[in-house]
């Protein structure tokens, strides 16, 4: 399928189902096309964007005992995950000169996100809540609207929200099985074995776009638009050895792990 085919049905099209399914087969990139801002993705309209604090709230784990409040979790993730891959839909039109090896790497990342989405939806509506019941947020869709560069891309969705997402993966299926949901906590710890992948894509196209004998952490830090920085970029209970299960060198682990806010 042509890149610019996909990218443009993932953002444009409202269908879910044709969102999350499409991109089968190998990639074209023979016609990437002039380069495209898509200021909001086109959603059904039980997936709009909601208003600024309309949508729910990521439950306490105390509260995961209720499968009402584990379906919630889920529905919020299941959005977060759509919202990436409308995101990496977003950079494949906004970017169309970045480097093909680049485009057709983050495409096969995006059949990650697209089979994310379907996992949290299933499993929300499998513990009573149906995916498109609830509000959503736009928050990290409105986040990839202020990149400027394809290195903006990489220092941000994959180095801070997926990064993060080495932590909060294995938080939330420690959480899950500490009430018994022991297929919840399976599908977390699913999902943490792809975010490997996904940072380990961001942290080579950052040191294959940075300049010769520029510090990494300098240059991710230069490619930070606020309030994206370092202390989004983990969770509570740092994943060291997923991090550098990732390629991360030691010393930018060491840096990120050690970095408070004060650093700030």
């Amino acid at each position: 399928m042509e890149l610019r085919e996909f990218a443009e049905t993932v953002l444009l099209q409202p269908d879910l189902d044709l969102k999350i399914s499409v991109g089968d087969g190998d990639w074209t990139d023979e016609s990437p096309g002039e380069a495209l801002r898509v200021s909001e993705p086109e959603r059904s309209a039980c997936l709009q964007f909601a208003l600024p604090r309309a949508a729910p709230a990521m439950p306490k784990f105390g509260g995961l005992h209720e499968p009402e409040r584990r379906a919630i979790a889920h529905h919020i993730m299941a959005n977060h995950e759509l919202q990436a891959l409308e995101a990496m839909a977003w950079t494949l039109l906004a970017f169309p000169d970045a480097p093909q090896e680049f485009r057709i790497g983050m495409a096969n990342i995006m059949r990650d996100e697209q089979r994310h989405t379907r996992m949290h939806a299933e499993r929300a509506a499998k513990l009573g809540v149906e995916f498109g019941s609830l509000p959503v947020n736009c928050y990290i869709w409105k986040k990839v609207q202020e990149f400027q560069s394809v290195l903006d891309y990489v220092a941000g969705l994959p180095l801070v929200f997926e990064g993060a997402n080495l932590d909060h993966t294995l938080e939330f299926a420690q959480a899950f099985s500490n009430v018994g949901d022991e297929r919840s906590a399976a599908l977390m710890r699913v999902i943490h074995r792809d975010e490997i992948e996904h940072v380990r894509f961001g942290w080579e196209w950052m040191n294959r776009l940075a300049e010769e004998n520029e510090e990494i952490w300098d240059v991710w830090t230069k490619h930070l638009h606020w309030p994206l920085r370092p202390l989004k970029a983990k969770g509570e209970q740092f994943q060291r050895e997923a991090r550098l299960a990732a390629g991360m060198s030691e010393e930018f682990v060491n840096q990120l792990e050690n970095f408070r806010s004060e650093d700030e």
